[in-house]
């Protein structure tokens, strides 16, 4: 899917993003500011803001925020949200995470959650964050990820199938999904960047089906679940779905990641 495309969508579905409970609320927001440990007086870049809930997170701890989105339409949004909050120290613009139209050094940290499985390029995302982040500065991200490895044989090809299967399972539902990468690439992107990884944790969350594929057609929504609880044994070990009562649940994680620039 182009970035185009990509702006399209998230700018038709722009005001879900207000109070969608994982981006608005997950466990993994207080816990990126708590580990990030953000100073008085530093600037943050938060990029692919969306609504603006992880700006706004950190804009109480910090002097000044500045909110990144592809999508024009988010932009008011998460002013509005702002401006209900009195955070008065957050500024959002229009921006690609692939381009950021900023300076090099210019900010202490640089954080995203829970959007990079969207992106074309995560390297040049990273390495774009690297740059314009200062000599210790972090950069701090949030995101679903994948089974993955690097080793060889049956078992890796195995981890490895199951990681490819739970991103055909998230593209299906969503076309703006691109891939969820491993905590096994992330970590390489990160060093690649010239990073060096202070914190790598993970998340479950787990999600209702029901409430998950509520935007499609009945059909749609018979072959995601049909995906969902026919999975391949590592995949469907993954997903972990239960079926309770008329709801169907399943899991899904999240990695979270600290790195310094030296």
């Amino acid at each position: 899917m182009s970035k185009q495309q990509v702006r399209a969508q998230f700018g038709a579905n722009a005001a879900a993003y207000v109070s969608s409970p994982t981006h608005a609320a997950g466990a993994s927001l207080a816990r990126l500011v708590e580990r990030v440990a953000p100073g008085p007086a530093w600037r943050v870049l938060d990029v692919a803001t969306a609504a603006g809930h992880t700006a706004l997170a950190f804009a109480p701890h910090v002097a000044a925020v500045v909110g990144l989105d592809l999508t024009p339409e988010m932009l008011p949004l998460a002013a509005r949200l702002a401006a209900e909050r009195g955070a008065a120290n957050v500024l959002f613009a229009a921006g690609d995470v692939e381009e950021l139209p900023l300076a090099d050094g210019a900010f202490d940290a640089v954080t995203c959650r829970i959007a990079p499985h969207h992106f074309p390029d995560i390297g040049r995302f990273v390495a774009e964050a690297a740059r314009v982040i200062r000599p210790g500065g972090a950069l701090a991200v949030v995101d679903n990820v994948v089974p993955g490895s690097w080793l060889r044989g049956k078992r890796a090809d195995r981890v490895r199938a199951a990681g490819a299967y739970v991103n055909a399972f998230e593209k299906l539902r969503d076309p703006s999904h691109n891939r969820c990468l491993s905590l096994e690439e992330w970590r390489a992107a990160l060093t690649a960047a010239g990073l060096v990884v202070e914190v790598e944790e993970t998340l479950d969350k787990r999600l209702t089906f029901e409430t998950w594929a509520a935007r499609h057609t009945p059909e749609m929504r018979l072959r995601l679940k049909a995906m969902l609880l026919q999975a391949p044994a590592d995949a469907r070990d993954f997903l972990d779905p239960r079926v309770e009562g008329e709801l169907t649940t399943f899991r899904l994680q999240e990695g979270l990641f600290v790195a310094r620039r030296p």
